[in-house]
C-alpha cells in the first residue's frame, strides 16, 4: 500500500540518516475507504493525489511545529503493509492513517518537496497555521495558496543531493 508520510527537510535528513521513520505512532495517509467514497468517481491516481495533497497540508502543521525547519513541504511516499484507517470516527474523504510500525528507509519509494521559489508561500502558511485550523479567513486564504504549488518529485537515491542544496548534511 502508498502511504504518504508528511514531514520536513529537518525530519527526512533524521530519517535518512537513521534509515527509519520513527518511533511509532506515526501518521500517514493513504487512499482509505473514505476518501475513495469521497472521491467516487476518481481513478486510482486521482486518489493517490489527493491522499498526497492531505500529507502535504499536515506538513505545513508540522512545519508551524518547527520554526527552525526550512519552509518548505516535505511529502515521502512509502510503500508498506496495508495498514488500519485511524482509531475512531473517520470523516468523508479522510486519508488518515495511524502507522504502529517504524517504517524502514527501504519502504521509501521516493519524495515529493516544494522548490526553492515556494518557501514564502509556505511559510506564510505555517505561520497561520494555528489560526486557519480556528477557521481565520486569512490564514485559511494562506493555506490554501500554498497548495497552489506543486511538489517536485526526488528519486531516493536523489536525498543526499536534495538535501546538500538544501544545506543539510547528507552523510
Amino acid at each position: 500500500m502508498r502511504v504518504y508520510l508528511p514531514s520536513t527537510l529537518l525530519a527526512l535528513e533524521a530519517a535518512h540518516h537513521a534509515g527509519e521513520f520513527g518511533p511509532p505512532p506515526l501518521v500517514g495517509y493513504a487512499v482509505t475507504p473514505a476518501l475513495r467514497e469521497w472521491y467516487a468517481s476518481g481513478d486510482d491516481e486521482e486518489l493517490e493525489y489527493a491522499a498526497m495533497a492531505q500529507a502535504a497540508r499536515a506538513s505545513v502543521g508540522l512545519l508551524a511545529a518547527d520554526p527552525s525547519a526550512p519552509r518548505r513541504r516535505v511529502v515521502v511516499a512509502c510503500e508498506i503493509g496495508a495498514v488500519p484507517p485511524v482509531d475512531g470516527a473517520v470523516e468523508l474523504g479522510d486519508a488518515r492513517v495511524d502507522l504502529r510500525v517504524v517504517i524502514p528507509w527501504s519502504s521509501v519509494a521516493a519524495v515529493h518537496v516544494d522548490a526553492d521559489e515556494a518557501a514564502g508561500l509556505v511559510g506564510a502558511a505555517a505561520d497561520s497555521w494555528d489560526a486557519a485550523q480556528n477557521g481565520a479567513e486569512d490564514a485559511v486564504f494562506a493555506l490554501d495558496s500554498c497548495e497552489a504549488e506543486e511538489l517536485l518529485w526526488y528519486a531516493t537515491q536523489e536525498i543526499p543531493d536534495l538535501l546538500a542544496a538544501a544545506g543539510r548534511p547528507a552523510t
